[in-house]
């Protein structure tokens, strides 16, 4: 489908994936926000893409984690999400591994230390700020506690150095539970507010769309549907990439967007007004 509001077709309520499954080779859906919450998995999203897989459909997982998809497939485990519900896994993080051998060889790791898994196997080195020709974010030190204006006047220092910044998660904010929690996006939109480089592939950036692609081992963006609550990333992404979306309205901007309440019209004329655009939409995946 082309990519655009303006030219896109009517957007539509879907009762359940099912109905619109068969209509594509591959799905590439989201995982924080639609399979699970950061603490619950949801049952119905897996019992969704568990019935897909069995009707012939490649289900690749697209992430914005900062971390490697070997970490993010542990955490489904926990969560008990079924293995069977998917194919792959493509993370934000594997994709920023390329960005980071190809940048400067100190870094400086901006994020918790529980993603520290993303440098395994990089021939780079870990130090401090000072000492950093560039800056790895992964997110707030604790995102439990912290705000992105904690991080302002570091955040200044280091523009101010000119050092370029490599952003492994996009988002801005997701939900764990019921709090939000603040993400690596939110310090590089205000690293980039300063005047500081930043370096992004995941979504909605191209290089993350390529590796699912190659995942699935397809090429024909018409048979393909993504599936997201982002608006920012998962649906702009999906535009980007000319592959047809489907939005899970109950999601991140569920209150902004009306959640289960939330109309065809409604919702059309509030994604035109950011240029976006979807093909379905449904408040939960199902």
């Amino acid at each position: 489908m082309t990519a655009g509001a303006s030219t896109a077709p009517a957007l539509v309520a879907t009762p359940g994936l099912a109905e619109i499954a068969g209509a594509y080779s591959a799905i590439f859906c989201d995982i924080w926000g639609v399979l699970h919450n950061g603490e619950e998995k949801s049952p119905s999203a897996e019992a969704a893409l568990l019935a897909a897989r069995k009707a012939g459909v490649t289900v690749v997982l697209v992430s914005n984690s900062p971390r490697t998809s070997a970490a993010v497939g542990a955490q489904l485990d926990m969560l008990d999400v079924t293995r069977e519900a998917y194919d792959a896994i493509v993370t934000s993080g594997d994709v920023t591994r390329a960005l980071i051998s190809a940048g400067g060889r100190r870094v400086y790791h901006l994020g918790p230390a529980r993603d520290a898994d993303l440098f395994e196997g990089l021939d780079v080195a870990r130090v401090g700020e000072a000492e950093a020709e560039v800056i790895v974010a992964t997110g707030l030190f604790d995102d439990e506690r912290e705000v992105p204006e904690d991080y302002a006047d570091q955040l200044a220092r280091l523009a101010a150095r000119g050092l370029p910044m490599i952003c492994a998660n996009p988002d801005i904010v997701v939900h764990r539970g019921g709090r939000l929690i603040w993400c690596a996006g939110a310090l590089a939109r205000d690293y980039a507010a300063l005047g500081g480089e930043v370096r992004m592939a995941g979504k909605p950036h191209a290089p993350i769309y390529a590796v699912a692609e190659d995942r699935a081992g397809l090429s024909d963006r018409s048979a393909i549907l993504a599936i997201g609550d982002g608006l920012n990333t998962d649906i702009r992404g999906a535009n980007n990439a000319g592959i047809d979306a489907l939005l899970v309205v109950g999601g991140i901007h569920g209150e902004e967007l009306g959640g289960a309440h939330a109309g065809a019209a409604a919702l059309a004329e509030a994604l035109s007004g950011q240029g976006l655009s979807a093909r379905y939409f449904m408040p939960t995946l199902a």
